[in-house]
């Protein structure tokens, strides 16, 4: 008897089902270390299924920690441009403090407490004028100096006095520093002078108000800046930490992903679970 088209497709359909069915027998339970772990799994074999590393989960792991650790080295060299500017500030605080003791040495000159010709009196104001001047110089941090422009110019801080802060893995900011050495704009420091305070007292008090008053702006100016660089470092600390959380949230809850978990995870993959997580 003659077959129909239908009878006909289902011995086509249920021959090569059983045909995937036999390959993939074949190829699960044969010699390979795939059908070895599966016999040991069914057959309850003492034999420890191969492990395996999820490789999605690695490589998003692995992408989160190195935000992490780029981020994280961004917050430390935020961190350094705080600290080089904290030094600065300092060192005008100590400007302010030695113009504040000439200018004491003035105000006692006029009271008539101190005697103008004198050549101790003279001694300490030319003193207190070599320290500022000192501090300029020396002012640094790991060799960069931030306060006297006669040692800009370097591969470390550029000739208008800008250092360049790697603050992300794309790029970063300058930071600016302030030519002290030459003083402010109409004075100088060469102009302060003991001897001077015999004769040309008022010249002087001039002077060293005028340099005061620079010196406070620079000293606020940096004080100011140090207070925002560091409170960017802080937000950096804390994305790096968020982004160290992110990564536990990622990495599965043992480093190890079995055969048995993958099989369970390819059937659940295409038939589905008791809950619907995608709704």
């Amino acid at each position: 008897m003659a077959l129909t088209d239908v009878e006909k497709n289902f011995i086509v359909n249920y021959s090569q089902q059983l045909l995937q069915q036999d390959l993939l027998t074949n190829q699960l339970f044969g010699a390979s270390r795939v059908g070895q772990d599966l016999r040991s799994m069914v057959l309850g074999e003492a034999v420890k299924a191969k492990t395996f590393t999820n490789p999605f989960e690695q490589a998003i792991s692995g992408s989160l920690r190195a935000d992490a650790d780029s981020t994280r080295q961004a917050g430390r060299n935020v961190g350094e441009a705080a600290s080089m500017m904290g030094v600065a500030k300092n060192a005008m605080a100590d400007i302010v403090d030695s113009l504040e003791a000439m200018e004491k040495i003035i105000e006692d000159i006029e009271a008539g407490d101190l005697d103008a010709s004198s050549s101790v009196v003279q001694a300490d104001y030319n003193a207190l004028k070599d320290k500022i001047t000192g501090t300029i110089s020396s002012t640094d941090f790991n060799g960069i100096y931030m306060l006297d422009s006669s040692q800009w110019g370097t591969d470390q801080i550029s000739a208008g006095g800008q250092v360049y802060i790697q603050s992300s893995t794309n790029g970063g900011f300058n930071i600016s520093f302030h030519a002290v050495d030459a003083g402010s704009s109409s004075v100088n420091w060469s102009d302060l002078s003991g001897a001077a305070l015999d004769g040309s007292l008022a010249t002087q008090k001039s002077y060293v108000d005028n340099l005061k008053s620079f010196s406070s702006t620079v000293e606020d100016m940096y004080e100011s800046k140090t207070d925002t660089l560091e409170s960017q470092k802080i937000q950096l600390e804390g994305q790096a930490q968020l982004l160290d959380q992110a990564v536990q949230y990622r990495m599965p809850s043992s480093p190890d992903y079995s055969l048995e978990k993958l099989l369970a995870d390819l059937i659940a993959r295409n038939t589905g679970g008791v809950i619907d997580t995608n709704g």
